[in-house]
């Protein structure tokens, strides 16, 4: 999902009025510090777990937590957190994915970190902030310096991380090299993309535009054409091994190679999808931009839209047993059903905020939120 947040004041005003102060020696060995603030281990902040978290995984038996300013951190039970120390850097991280007591987080400046102790320490696997290029990477390229979204790593070697601009990232190796750029697709998928136009007004433009706005522009002028390099924001693999991708302006990419090749192809919405899950078979549910929810038993070949009664843009999701999910989103929404032939309902977590990921906790039913506010738990009605 596009978790894109901006650097912390607070740090852009202590390096100011850090570097006011200091002597001609400190002022020279603080030049690259106030060159490249975010490259700084992570703070330590006593209440982290208050401030904004993106997304949350299960790592074994502890549960791991990232976000802005580099915060990362840990549970055993899911109510007292634990921040990690050992971070190196201060870059926003937008997604976590873990097998077992290994972990992943990917954010701003291209960044993926990695912790094989459960999260207790970092190292960096890769970082391209801009104007200052990866290993590898053009700095001329489009994708250089632009946020990952979203991780997914399938066992301990084999990982896909994905990003702005149709950046796609793989590792065989657990992240030990990272290869790859713009997402791989055929030629003839490629031409057909140049072919395809958006045969319907945009939703947001739709609702936007009402008699005053249609008095002033055609029809045609309020189409919106496909990105030949839409952001990817979200990843999910079925049990059958297939992939898919959602993205901007309802962008799909599906592989069934293991991610060698992928597909393209559009939802029947023209708005941006911030999330997918995957499940038995090939099974997905996609949800985004406007309260949008879509199924498909086919791995994205055709798509089917699920009522949500809502327009809140829908930002993170899980997958239940039976076809269930929860996904939440803006002004605490709690979408849930509890196997695929149920319709969603809808709950309300007022002081959560933005909700971006979710994990259900308890037996009961207690979710683990992770929004703008922070981490808290939350039982749906």
């Amino acid at each position: 999902m596009p978790r894109l947040t901006t650097p912390s004041v607070s740090i852009v005003l202590a390096l100011v009025f850090g570097a006011s102060l200091a002597s001609a020696e400190d002022k020279a060995s603080l030049a690259p510090l106030a060159a490249d603030p975010l490259a700084r281990p992570t703070e330590v902040m006593p209440l982290a777990d208050g401030t904004l978290v993106l997304d949350i995984a299960r790592a074994g038996n502890r549960i791991v937590a990232v976000g802005e300013r580099g915060h990362i951190l840990y549970s055993d039970d899911g109510t007292a957190w634990t921040q990690a120390a050992d971070v190196p850097l201060r870059s926003t991280l937008t997604a976590v994915a873990a097998i077992d007591g290994n972990i992943w987080a990917v954010g701003h400046d291209g960044v993926i970190l990695h912790s094989a102790n459960s999260g207790e320490s970092w190292e960096i696997q890769r970082r391209d902030p801009r104007g200052q290029p990866a290993e590898g990477v053009d700095p001329d390229d489009i994708r250089q310096g632009a946020p990952l979204l979203d991780v997914l790593f399938t066992d301990l070697n084999h990982g896909i991380a994905i990003g702005a601009y149709s950046l796609l990232l793989e590792t065989s190796d657990g992240g030990k090299h990272w290869s790859g750029g713009r997402i791989p697709t055929s030629a003839s998928d490629a031409a057909a993309d140049a072919e395809v136009a958006a045969e319907s007004v945009d939703e947001q433009a739709a609702h936007a535009s009402n008699d005053m706005q249609s008095s002033v522009f055609s029809a045609d002028e309020l189409k919106i054409g496909q990105e030949s390099d839409p952001h990817l924001n979200a990843i999910a693999r079925t049990e059958s091994g297939g992939y898919v991708i959602v993205g901007e302006r309802g962008a799909i990419f599906r592989s069934q190679d293991g991610g060698k090749l992928w597909e393209r192809s559009q939802l029947p919405y023209d708005g941006s999808m911030f999330g997918i899950v995957g499940y038995e078979g090939q099974h997905v549910l996609a949800f985004g931009l406007r309260g949008h929810v879509f199924e498909s038993n086919d791995l994205g070949v055709t798509w089917s839209e699920r009522p949500t009664g809502s327009e809140l843009s829908l930002m993170g999701g899980v997958p239940l047993a039976n076809g269930g999910a929860i996904i939440v989103g803006a002004n605490g929404i709690v979408l849930h059903r509890a196997r695929d032939s149920e319709p969603l309902t809808t709950s309300t977590n007022t002081a959560a905020g933005v909700i971006a990921g979710v994990l259900p906790l308890d037996s009961d039913g207690t979710l683990l939120i992770a929004s703008e506010n922070g981490l808290s738990r939350f039982q749906p009605k």
